[in-house]
């Protein structure tokens, strides 16, 4: 058969699933019991299945450092990784053009591109596998396969996927996509049996997808073509990454492959499968991943409980006491704290673009915030001030920088740390401290093989994480 690229949709902010899943930090980063995030299950998945060339994923340029750190722990194969970073969102019409433009370029168009969102859960495996393998045979073919989930309730959230005539054992035509429906619809389709849940995953030939969206959506092929042409590709060592041009992305059609080509052609095919499968796009979805104790209760973290029943809480750094509760969910963060009806778990995400609307940083950020070199903590801000805790990965290093509203006060609490001040390097071990004055250029690194933690207190007229200038990136942040 041939080569198989599969490609990883990391995109959305997950507003459901606020106040864990956020702008910076998106659901599929969230990690699950195991420990493992739903990104690096997704990738462990694609990653054994026969023919891979490559791993290519498509994402936003502000994850793809956490991106990288999440592969890197799995990927002992190592397998090649390729990437395609979007400066903003457009849907996945332009992500799956961008990717089998790419894959057609290197590959050749009779390479077979299995596309994947990042943030699905899949239990059997071996199901799944066994799906690719015949979605691959119709798609050699020239089908446009999607994968059907077979339901298992009147689901409402859910778009569906209409059986037509069968094409073999395995899969049918499809007859149409359908909206997501009323409860009673939904129910019809449930008792009637030609009805799927429709997964988001496709298989199809780089070539195949390019004739359909040529055909169909031509405005998104001619733009995301485009884009390509004014994108910057860089290589390393296993790993190929192309950043797209933010003034021609912007230009490109914000619409999804289902509305652009999978509506219209007719050379659309379902494979039915039943795939331990779940879209994790609530929290009475993630509840369910837990078993409840005898009160119907499933909580993470430390809690006291009387008379509670059927609830969700999770809150793993605070102490949770609850009296009286019925049927509700309870998120708790470092920065934020999340009261919900469970019956009403859908409904998150107008808190989350309340939140947007609004500017407000909950959004957007965790106060932990993630960085190609580490993290930092947001301790205390107030009027003038900010108090962060800063760990620098060993090796890496923070850009050469300025800001013109504020001073930094570097305080290290333990390891070594290599600092531009200025004029001025220096190398300040633990309880050693640096000041720097606003508009000083200045840089922070970690030579040593432990991590490097600091405190940094802020103070200045401004403190906003904007007031920034890069004057040298090893990371590539600074525009060329």
């Amino acid at each position: 058969m041939s080569t198989l690229v599969p490609c990883i949709i990391a995109g959305g902010a997950g507003t459901r699933l606020w106040p864990v899943s956020r702008e910076a930090m998106p659901k599929p980063f969230m990690r699950l019991p195991d420990g493992q995030s739903l990104l690096q299950k997704t990738f462990t998945r694609a990653a054994n299945l026969p023919d891979v060339a490559q791993l290519l994923t498509v994402t936003n340029r502000e994850v793809f450092f956490r991106t990288l750190d999440d592969y890197r722990a799995l990927n002992t194969a190592a397998i090649e990784l390729g990437f395609i970073l979007e400066p903003f969102g457009r849907n996945t019409a332009p992500a799956i053009a961008a990717a089998a433009l790419q894959v057609a370029q290197r590959y050749g168009g009779d390479a077979q591109l299995l596309v994947l969102p990042a943030d699905h859960l899949i239990t059997d495996i071996a199901a799944f596998a066994q799906a690719v393998d015949s979605a691959r045979q119709l798609a050699e073919q020239g089908w446009l396969v999607t994968f059907g989930i077979l339901p298992t309730r009147a689901e409402t959230g859910f778009g569906y996927i209409e059986k037509g005539p069968a094409l073999n054992a395995d899969s049918f035509k499809v007859a149409q996509f359908v909206e997501k429906p009323d409860a009673l619809t939904a129910q019809g389709y449930l008792d009637g049996g030609l009805h799927l849940w429709n997964s988001g995953m496709f298989c199809m030939r780089a070539d195949s997808v390019l004739r359909e969206l040529e055909a169909h959506a031509p405005q998104v092929l001619d733009a995301v073509s485009h884009c390509l042409e004014h994108s910057q590709i860089f290589e390393g060592q296993q790993q190929r990454h192309l950043e797209l041009d933010s003034a021609s992305f912007a230009r490109v059609p914000d619409i999804s492959i289902d509305y652009a080509v999978m509506e219209r052609s007719q050379h659309v095919a379902v494979v039915p499968c039943q795939l331990g499968w779940s879209d994790i796009g609530s929290w009475q979805a993630v509840r369910e991943l837990t078993r409840a104790d005898e009160n119907g209760n499933q909580c993470t973290g430390e809690n006291v409980l009387h008379d509670v029943h059927n609830c969700y809480i999770d809150s793993p750094k605070r102490l949770v006491g609850a009296v009286g509760l019925n049927d509700l969910i309870i998120i708790d963060t470092p920065d934020a704290l999340l009261v919900a009806d469970a019956r009403r778990s859908q409904d998150v995400r107008h808190i989350a673009q309340a939140l947007k609307r609004q500017g407000h940083d909950a959004y957007r950020l965790h106060r932990t915030v993630t960085r190609p070199w580490g993290t930092y903590t947001v301790l205390e801000e107030g009027p003038g001030f900010k108090i962060k805790r800063i760990v620098v990965k060993p090796g890496a290093a923070l850009s050469l920088q300025v800001h013109q509203r504020r001073s930094e006060h570097w305080i290290v609490v333990s390891g070594a740390a290599q600092v531009t001040n200025g004029d001025r390097d220096l190398r300040l071990d633990t309880n050693e401290s640096t000041f720097i004055q606003p508009g000083t250029p200045h840089r922070l690194g970690n030579t040593g093989e432990a991590e490097l933690v600091m405190i940094e207190v802020q103070s200045g007229e401004y403190v906003g994480e904007d007031d920034i200038v890069r004057l040298t990136d090893i990371y590539g942040r600074v525009p060329v």
